[in-house]
């Protein structure tokens, strides 16, 4: 196994040996990774934060539906469109260098979101955000692999989970007490700011902790040179075509009627046009996404569970907080605080599943899918049993089931997913694995809440029995990530035995 060079191109000790700066190096490398997770969590919470703050951004840019829907739609579609390109870019260039440029972007983006005067300002500066964090977020799996090794890997990954699990739960709390502070007319721009002193502090510290390009050791041939900066133009161009085309009926809910859908149709031929193009051009040059990483078990069945699961476990969250703030009557806060149980069990567990993954490999996945699916079916039992205050009370305990469920997925999955791609590829790898999660939230998000709606539609006043469809719903997809864990598991058993 090669040595990973430690930051900013120090020398590594050589195995089996220990030099007198080997803690201060392992130390930098534990700070490098707390930089890059302090930025990646910033970037995911901005999925999840702005949806307690709609109602007083409506109110005070007087927005449309469909602004209000690209407001959260737009981020997430220019999050999933840039996270394979800009992981590729940081493979072949310097994943501190590509890092910082969506750090400051990202920054900046919300300085002029929480400036906005009209839709079409807000609306801009989100996609230019979320195009931001899609920069950003595959350079931190990207430095995972570069940096950490075997056991630690797991940790880091653990790390990397809890901040994903913690982000996506904790952001509509985040919300509802920056609302509660500087009221429902100002308190949804702090929503946006609270990203300036984040960004303003983590990039001067990301310039000296983060490791630059180490130079190559020997003269590199010119066709390999070649290889290595290409970015594959029309790679991408099919990529970039067809992930639009799939994301863009799901996120875009205001698009009303059938015909949204022969998009699909038109995504999987660029898709499948991507792929052969990818197997062509790889023979000679280097790929947007190398499809012999798909040959690998362990990554395409991580990267299909991640879609899978995201659809399920971010829809949740969108409906709870609908149902609560809008059918049992709790503020923004108050909304946010019921969800907090999940938060808490997602980041303690997956702390503790990045270190013990490597023990327990794909049965510790299957185990926390099922702990999610019997949390959240208590969950359901309990909105049906309660209503009005308890009902907050009453889902404590199953939502911090769910989140010790979630815990031992996210984390693990993503360790085991990445466990064999090499360290040349890891961000473009990762944008791939992200890309698919993006995916899964948007189809998730538009399944789970047309079924929710729908209900309310019929009845206006029975929130309880949407959230219970919507739920079923979202239950069924985890559920379904849960089959092809098991169907992985009992494979492995029968080679084994």
């Amino acid at each position: 196994m090669s040595t990973v060079p430690p930051p900013n191109g120090a020398s590594a000790t050589g195995a089996g040996r220990r030099g007198p700066g080997d803690g201060a190096r392992r130390d930098r490398r534990w700070q490098a990774l707390a930089v890059c997770l302090v930025a990646g969590f910033m970037t995911l919470l901005d999925v999840s934060i702005v949806n307690v703050a709609l109602p007083s951004v409506r109110s005070s840019l007087r927005m449309s539906d469909s602004g209000l829907q690209w407001v959260l739609s737009g981020y997430a579609l220019a999050f999933g469109l840039a996270l394979v390109p800009a992981g590729r870019l940081g493979d072949a260039r310097s994943r501190r260098a590509v890092f910082m440029a969506g750090l400051a972007l990202f920054t900046a983006a919300s300085a002029v979101a929480g400036a906005a005067q009209s839709e079409a300002w807000l609306v801009s500066a989100r996609l230019v955000q979320g195009a931001a964090g899609g920069v950003l977020v595959p350079q931190v799996s990207g430095f995972i692999q570069q940096l950490f090794r075997g056991a630690e890997r797991g940790r880091a990954f653990g790390l990397l989970g809890a901040t994903i699990g913690i982000s996506t739960a904790v952001g509509p709390l985040l919300g509802g007490l920056l609302i509660q502070l500087f009221g429902a007319q100002q308190g949804w721009r702090w929503v946006f700011y609270v990203n300036l002193p984040i960004g303003f502090v983590a990039l001067p510290v990301a310039y000296r902790l983060l490791p630059a390009p180490a130079p190559a050791p020997v003269p590199v041939p010119k066709s390999a040179a070649r290889a290595g900066r290409d970015f594959d133009p029309v790679g991408l161009l099919l990529l970039g075509g067809g992930t639009l085309l799939l994301m863009l009926p799901f996120v875009q809910q205001t698009w009303h009627g059938d015909t949204k859908w022969l998009l699909l149709p038109a995504a999987a031929l660029l898709l499948a046009a991507f792929v052969g193009w990818e197997r062509r051009y790889g023979r000679h040059r280097e790929p947007v996404v190398r499809m012999s990483l798909f040959h690998a078990r362990s990554y395409s069945l991580g990267v299909l569970l991640s879609l899978v699961y995201f659809a399920g476990f971010t829809a949740v969250f969108f409906i709870f907080s609908l149902y609560l703030q809008s059918g049992q009557h709790y503020s923004a806060l108050l909304a946010g605080l019921s969800i907090t149980p999940f938060a808490l069990g997602s980041g303690a567990a997956a702390a503790v599943g990045g270190r013990v993954v490597h023990r327990f490999g794909r049965p510790l996945v299957t185990a926390g899918l099922a702990l999610v699916v019997l949390g959240l079916a208590g969950a359901a039992l309990a909105v049906h049993l309660w209503s009005g205050r308890l009902v907050g009370w009453a889902t404590v305990v199953p939502l911090l089931v769910a989140g010790v469920g979630s815990g031992l997925v996210i984390a693990p999955n993503q360790t085991l997913t990445l466990s064999e791609v090499p360290v040349a590829t890891a961000g473009s790898a990762g944008g791939v694995l992200q890309t698919a999660q993006r995916i899964g939230s948007a189809v998730g998000i538009a399944a789970v809440g047309s079924v929710f709606f729908s209900r309310i539609a019929a009845d206006h006043d029975d929130w309880g029995g949407a959230f219970q469809r919507g739920l079923a719903l979202a239950i069924g997809f985890v559920v379904l990530a849960l089959l092809v864990a098991l169907a992985d598991a009992l494979r492995l058993r029968r080679r084994a035995g």
